[in-house]
């Protein structure tokens, strides 16, 4: 069995546990909790740190397996530092255990090494993780607002479900929203900026609109309409989460979905 396959494997099994951490009785961030989180966290890591360890790859499984690594990362961060964040655990690792299973579908797709110019310029190290990050950021957002939505439904219908019951509160759910959101915003306009930065080295143009130019740009400017409606009018509830889903599948259209039609589609 190849090493990548065996890594895969091995990454979602250490996904799964923290997926099925809700199912305990007295579910809390114990020791028993906090474990579970970081072979989550190694599993994916461990994938990257040992498939990319001599050039970045361009094929869909890495961006997959990247996006796992950053986002089950940045959210053991933001658990850290956040409250009840810790609730959203069944839904994030659910998510990125799916993303695992598909990057294992798809690995033995062709796939090419970035050419050695590009990684020898320091802006193209940038740009993948500034792009990467913000991809991390945004999916725990949309999570959060899958949350939100989800609640305020069970609410709203008084009928509260068992996974209702599990994940954080509406309003819990909008404030780690919005601040994910903010930091999102920031990190995508770095994000922008360094790939007018490589854009303008390889052809003297800031900009060419193409598909992904395009959604991106389309995605930095609905998340700042959202985070200005709702410092100005409070916007928030399912209109909100609709419009954090929104932004969130057009980065999902403009990285993974990008590479999923030239590695899958048109190979």
């Amino acid at each position: 069995m190849p090493d990548n396959m065996i890594l895969g494997l091995s990454a979602i099994i250490a996904l799964v546990p923290s997926s099925l951490l809700a199912m305990r009785r007295n579910h809390r961030p114990d020791m028993v909790f906090w474990m579970v989180l970081i072979v989550a966290v190694a599993g994916p890591a461990i994938w990257v740190l040992f498939s990319l360890a001599g050039s970045w790859q361009t094929n869909l499984a890495t961006a997959l397996w990247v996006t796992v690594a950053a986002t089950m990362t940045i959210f053991a961060v933001v658990t850290i530092l956040t409250r009840e964040s810790w609730r959203l655990t069944p839904l994030v690792t659910v998510y990125m255990t799916a993303l695992g299973i598909i990057a294992m579908i798809w690995g033995s797709a062709s796939h090419k090494p970035l050419a050695a110019a590009a990684t020898a310029d320091g802006w193209i190290g940038v740009h993948i993780g500034v792009s990467v990050a913000t991809y991390a950021l945004v999916t725990i957002a949309a999570v959060a607002a899958l949350a939100a939505f989800l609640q305020e439904r069970a609410l709203k219908n008084k009928r509260p479900t068992t996974l209702s019951r599990l994940l954080p509160s509406v309003a819990d759910c909008e404030e780690l929203e919005v601040r994910l959101l903010v930091l999102g915003e920031i990190v995508l306009a770095l994000g922008l900026a360094s790939g007018m930065a490589l854009q303008y080295g390889e052809t003297g143009s800031l900009l060419v609109f193409d598909h992904k130019t395009v959604l991106t740009i389309t995605a930095f400017a609905v998340i700042g309409g959202l985070l200005v409606a709702h410092y100005k009018t409070g916007l928030r509830g399912r209109q909100a989460a609709r419009i954090v889903l929104l932004a969130y599948l057009l980065l999902t259209l403009g990285y993974p979905g990008v590479k999923f039609i030239t590695d899958v589609i048109l190979a």
